[in-house]
């Protein structure tokens, strides 16, 4: 009987040692692909990402150039910022994409060194290494990395998953998308899955609804991440030891809008809905195109893509809040 009942034992430690197992949670495989030195939503996004290790396998970043933020090396430069700023230098690689758009680059992908090489090799490598799963890629810039790694590489097609942060569809315009139109067309006609966050400039629907208010930022963002033992020197040529003072004085030369003044965090939204999907509302539509600035649906159209809006601000933003006071840098931690 003693036997037996030492028998039954083991296996209860087998099976509950199985059942920790399954329940171990997988991260996601990422790449981060942006115009860092934009404007300041790409920074807080990179941040909260980097504090998110325990949900996000960051296999690099990946930057192109768009026309507010100067050129690759300005876009590089500060995207590399941010990781030491996150004291993850010598943990995510940081890598070169394009300055120029889709079409200028596309005819010369067959060189050895054309426009934006190392971030479209980056993520073919980074694509053809994935088993079971998508690379998902969070773009919040122009697609033009992820268009000209589909054309030189549409064996990847299958292997990774664009969640991106452009337009505002169904209406015209949008920063991001309008500094490459061409990129978001071919992506649009490719069988990549796909899923955008538009932003909806003025509209609670999009990404524009989720706002950082100018009262709260020294409160909620001074002084948080990780303390450095050694200082990083910022855009404005000022030494700091944390991101948090960091994302301060970003937002100290941002633009304000509406009463109370506010600002949108457009770019981490994305980071929130690959985090947690419940805090916002999608849709699978076809894959409409834009032909002269304007949306055009195509109702007929079997390839099909995911549109997110309608999301939860107050707990995207306490999350991101109490990331950035609390980040994670290893996974499940």
């Amino acid at each position: 009987m003693k036997s037996i009942k030492n028998l039954l034992f083991v296996c209860s430690c087998v099976l509950l040692l199985v059942g920790c197992e399954q329940t171990t949670p997988t991260r996601i495989s990422v790449i981060f692909d942006s115009d860092t030195n934009n404007e300041l939503d790409d920074q807080n996004a990179l941040a909260y990402l980097l504090f998110n290790q325990q949900v996000f396998d960051i296999k690099g970043i990946t930057t192109c150039a768009t026309y507010n933020g100067g050129d690759i090396d300005s876009h590089y430069n500060e995207a590399l910022r941010v990781v030491k700023l996150c004291d993850q230098e010598n943990e995510v690689n940081v890598i070169k994409g394009a300055n120029n758009n889709f079409d200028q680059i596309k005819t010369t992908i067959s060189k050895a060194n054309f426009d934006g090489y190392e971030a479209v090799n980056f993520i073919i490598d980074e694509a053809k290494k994935i088993k079971g799963e998508k690379l998902q890629i969070c773009a919040v810039g122009k697609l033009t990395n992820i268009a000209l790694a589909l054309v030189k590489a549409p064996e990847i097609t299958d292997k990774i998953k664009v969640i991106w942060l452009g337009s505002n569809y169904p209406d015209k315009g949008e920063y991001n998308q309008e500094n490459d139109v061409p990129s978001v067309n071919f992506v649009l006609n490719t069988n990549v899955e796909f899923e955008m966050l538009p932003c909806r400039y003025g509209a609670l629907t999009g990404t524009d609804g989720v706002k950082i208010y100018k009262a709260t930022i020294q409160e909620k963002i001074a002084g948080f991440g990780v303390q450095l033992n050694t200082t990083v020197k910022g855009r404005d040529g000022r030494d700091y030891t944390n991101f948090g003072d960091y994302a301060v004085t970003l937002f100290k030369n941002a633009e304000y809008y509406l009463d109370p003044p506010s600002h949108a965090l457009f770019d981490m939204v994305t980071v929130a809905i690959m985090k947690n999907p419940k805090w916002g509302q999608k849709t699978v539509i076809p894959a409409p195109v834009i032909k002269n600035g304007v949306w055009v649906d195509r109702p007929n159209n079997t390839r099909k893509i995911i549109i997110w809006e309608n999301y939860n601000a107050d707990k995207m933003l306490d999350d991101f809040f109490t990331t950035l006071k609390y980040p994670h840098l290893t996974a499940f931690q």
